[in-house]
């Protein structure tokens, strides 16, 4: 498959079709992401293959009333967890969230989570992170770099196989739980849990902003990237 379009080509996937996908994939798109970058060449990340139906229905049990709070502050017009929103506004969101969502929050992906036919926990060895901004007042960002540029890479090597798939923080949120299940030391960090399988619907088409609606020159408040040429 060519690289750009690959590229241009690999969303989000969330639904599959009831096909298993043989371990030898699934190590081919493991020895290929591998070679994504990391900080100081750390390759800080563990993988871990969920496949005992047991822990994947409790993952799936503690999925659920975390994509039910998402669906509800979304209606309310607020990105879920977002470092600068009010905690009190996202708990009376939660708190009334109308029936019929609650009810759906109960159905599509999180509610067949454990169906789902590969599912990689992806954790982070904390103390292999340059996490250069982990001493700032603000929300730190910059550990993420060593661990998902590695995810992204699983999604585009498991797209090159035919597959499609999601980066899920869902579980992020009940990390405890998380690493209890899955045998994890106290110094890692749930980075993700990937869900891979053969898309329902291999067709979609990606829509993005274009480049002059995020990119500027020079400054965050100069001339946006391509609008003179825009204006051609």
């Amino acid at each position: 498959m060519d690289l750009i379009e690959t590229l241009r080509s690999t969303g989000a996937v969330r639904e599959f079709i009831d096909e298993p996908v043989p371990d030898d994939v699934v190590a081919r798109i493991l020895d290929t992401a591998r070679f994504a970058p990391s900080g100081g060449n750390a390759q800080a990340w563990h993988v871990v293959l969920v496949k005992d139906q047991a822990i994947r229905t409790r993952l799936r049990d503690l999925y659920l009333p975390g994509w039910r709070d998402y669906l509800a502050m979304s209606a309310a017009g607020l990105r879920p967890w977002a470092p600068g929103n009010d905690k009190d506004a996202e708990a009376a969101a939660v708190a009334a969230i109308p029936a019929e969502l609650a009810a759906a929050a109960g159905r599509g992906f999180a509610a067949e989570f454990d169906r789902v036919p590969v599912l990689l926990a992806v954790f982070a060895d904390l103390p292999a992170l340059a996490a250069v901004d982990r001493d700032f007042e603000r929300y730190p960002i910059a550990g993420g770099a060593s661990v998902y540029p590695f995810v992204w890479s699983i999604l585009l090597a498991a797209h090159a196989e035919g597959l499609g798939g999601v980066m899920t923080t869902m579980l992020v949120r009940e990390e405890p739980e998380v690493k209890g299940l899955l045998g994890a030391p106290d110094q890692w960090a749930l980075a993700t849990v990937v869900a891979l399988g053969r898309p329902a619907d291999p067709r979609r088409r990606l829509r993005r902003r274009p480049v002059q609606s995020f990119v500027t020159i020079d400054r965050a408040d100069g001339p946006a990237l391509g609008r003179e040429r825009l204006r051609r």
